[in-house]
């Protein structure tokens, strides 16, 4: 893969978006002894992964929704839409329906839809009315009993109108779709679902739909993390979307386990470098850059981590600024010889760190215990230690290497560990092991092979970063 190839790729991945969905019959109902979801090693109440769709009305929300839950057939996913939160029509607005604006703020339930989502969100189950779009009431039909899941959709035109709702959101879908292709969708649904004539739905799309899109629907797509063009037909956007929403599943009960373990916001741009370095055909050129790009994003919020003192400086215009003074007392500690290729990043965000090193041998009967060599600063015990290794498997050299930093004198709350990607096996060992050492990371893994091998993993980083052929025998030299 060349660098324009790279490029491409960068530019394509950013621009996927996501929408909504419906999931009657897809859930299996869970009994009330499960509502209550907790981690029973450590009390921790599992929070569900919230899914916002937005987009205009028939822009294919729905479809999108749909694929989405299939896909996710391990996971418990439940639909909630804002459509079944509209306000009951009285006698008198029924008899002028086709003046009656559906496509406005005002015409949904915000608050109740917000107790239904607050509910869901503390592990407690609730009843979701049915509206009736015949009688334009939500009190016709018997409610639908949701219970908790991992993951909870909210799918509607407006669901990133109000701040209240965006704020409950971990990813926020918008499905966009041409104006025109929406209007013939809308005549097909309102003609058989409504019973009104082509004309009155024409008659309302001009007097309300468009201009509603217009002044509130369309403004809220600036608050998605994801855009999907042609909804359910953009089958590789869905795609790549799960697979997203996989990862930030597992990102998400780890971090719920563990408060020291933390994984930086993923972007598209995050995720399109992963993408790049990942892919076994990539050039070294590409590989080495994107990598770079990935551990300086990781050194820097690692950084975010260290404790600081308040001072005031003047500016320019003679203002005081009331800020933070970095810490003095650092050094970054290499796991040799993947974790050499974090020390420019750590040297660039930190002029003059010292930088010690560690060699543990990984391979054998020793399982990665055996330490051959390491070279720290003297005065490291009075130090905050980065330590760095981009690739936390087993666990195994971790535990060894952060070992080793306590036997010198280190407290374990100075240390914090850096790198590309995790294992779970590796966080639940490191964490477990020193409950009060920092993990930073930009993503965890799904976990590892028989091999003991990070899966899907990029393969030996060292020998991908530094162009030496893994089929070769390879001379470590010790530095003196």
């Amino acid at each position: 893969m060349g660098s324009n190839s790279a490029v491409d790729l960068m530019e394509s991945t950013s621009k996927v978006h996501y929408s909504g969905l419906h999931s009657d019959g897809l859930q299996q109902r869970r009994t009330d002894a499960e509502q209550s979801i907790t981690t029973s090693e450590t009390g921790f109440h599992k929070q569900p992964f919230i899914i916002g769709v937005a987009g205009g009305a028939a822009s294919g929300k729905t479809a999108v929704c749909d694929m989405i839950i299939q896909q996710l057939h391990d996971q418990r996913v439940v639909l909630v839409n804002q459509g079944s939160f509209y306000h009951n029509l009285t006698e008198e607005e029924v008899t002028r329906v086709q003046d009656y604006n559906f496509d406005h703020p005002e015409a949904f339930d915000t608050e109740q839809l917000l107790r239904v989502m607050d509910k869901l969100k503390r592990g407690q189950a609730v009843e979701i009315p049915k509206y009736d779009f015949k009688g334009y009431k939500n009190d016709v039909f018997p409610a639908r009993r949701v219970n908790p899941a991992d993951v909870i959709i909210l799918e509607g035109i407006l669901v990133f109108h109000d701040p209240r709702l965006r704020a409950l959101m971990n990813m926020k879908i918008f499905v966009d779709t041409d104006a025109d292709v929406r209007l013939a969708r809308r005549i097909k649904r309102d003609t058989s679902l409504k019973a009104w004539d082509i004309g009155a739905v024409l008659d309302q799309y001009s007097k309300f739909v468009k201009p509603a899109f217009d002044d509130f629907i369309l403004p809220t797509k600036k608050y998605a993390d994801i855009i999907i063009p042609r909804g359910g037909d953009n089958h590789v956007a869905i795609d790549l979307i799960v697979q997203h929403i996989h990862t930030k599943l597992s990102q998400h009960d780890l971090c719920k386990i563990y408060p020291n373990l933390y994984v930086i916001h993923s972007t598209f741009q995050i995720r399109g470098m992963h993408t790049l370095i990942r892919d076994s055909q990539i050039t070294k050129h590409d590989f080495v850059f994107y990598s770079d790009r990935l551990i300086r994003l990781v050194v820097e919020h690692g950084l975010g981590h260290l404790p600081f003192t308040e001072k005031q400086v003047t500016t320019p215009t003679g203002s005081v600024y009331s800020g933070v003074d970095f810490c003095k007392r650092l050094c970054g500690v290499s796991i040799i010889r993947s974790g050499e290729s974090m020390e420019n990043a750590l040297r660039a965000c930190c002029k003059g760190i010292k930088i010690g090193k560690i060699l543990i041998h990984r391979e054998g009967g020793d399982n990665g215990q055996q330490l051959i060599y390491e070279k720290l600063p003297n005065d490291i015990s009075n130090r905050h230690v980065l330590l760095l290794d981009p690739i936390l498997g087993t666990g195994n050299s971790a535990v060894q290497a952060i070992s080793l930093l306590l036997r010198k004198g280190v407290p374990e709350s100075n240390i914090i560990f850096l790198n590309l990607i995790s294992a779970p096996q590796g966080v639940h060992m490191v964490c477990k092991s020193f409950p009060r050492i920092k993990i930073v990371t930009s993503e965890i893994e799904v976990g590892l092979n028989e091999e003991f091998r990070v899966i899907p993993g990029m393969g030996e980083f060292g020998d991908r970063y530094f162009g030496t052929d893994d089929d070769d025998d390879q001379q470590v030299v010790v530095p003196s």
